[in-house]
């Protein structure tokens, strides 16, 4: 890969990093936009799959941003996407934090902080949608994802039940 290459691989994700509120997962949609859609370096199913690998190793959810740079460019490629999305955040969150705490009796912490925690779940909820429809494959796994999802909400089970009923259904050729 030519170091013009790497070097749009560096920038998207460093630019990710600033939009990641709540952690990668919220920046999903965005991900998969630049990957997918503007350099088109992958399709739908190899994000969708990616995604899914990610998630089921063990670890922290941005190894997403690892395979995704695997992916375009191999080890170097695995290594210049996790410094450019980990290394602006960590700055940041150091700065932040402190001052953060710096007006922890400041009246108007309150409310960024629940302006945040909206925008975090409306960024996480735009990222299922997104992978529902990445991985879409016809009506049987709308269904599964959409069961999955509303059970998930409205039960305390663990979701990971559904994830093997999901595997099931796959292995059974239905989906």
């Amino acid at each position: 890969m030519s170091a013009a290459a790497l070097a749009t691989l560096a920038w998207r994700f460093f630019v990710i990093a600033f939009l990641a509120i709540g952690g990668v997962n919220a920046a999903v949609p965005e991900i998969h936009r630049q990957v997918v859609e503007v350099e088109r370096w992958m399709t739908n199913g190899e994000f969708a799959a990616l995604f899914a690998i990610a998630n089921a190793a063990p670890g922290p959810n941005m190894l997403l941003v690892t395979l995704v740079g695997w992916h375009v460019a191999g080890v170097v490629g695995a290594l210049l996407a996790t410094v450019a999305l980990v290394g602006p955040t960590s700055i940041l969150v150091y700065v932040v934090f402190h001052l953060w705490d710096r007006f922890r009796d400041a009246l108007w912490r309150r409310p960024v902080q629940n302006g945040l925690s909206a925008v975090t779940v409306g960024l996480i909820a735009a990222s299922a949608f997104l992978l529902a429809r990445a991985a879409d494959t016809g009506w049987v796994s709308m269904a599964v994802a959409g069961g999955t999802a509303l059970v998930s909400y409205l039960t305390r089970l663990n979701p990971l039940w559904f994830f093997g009923a999901a595997a099931v259904v796959g292995a059974a050729g239905l989906v």
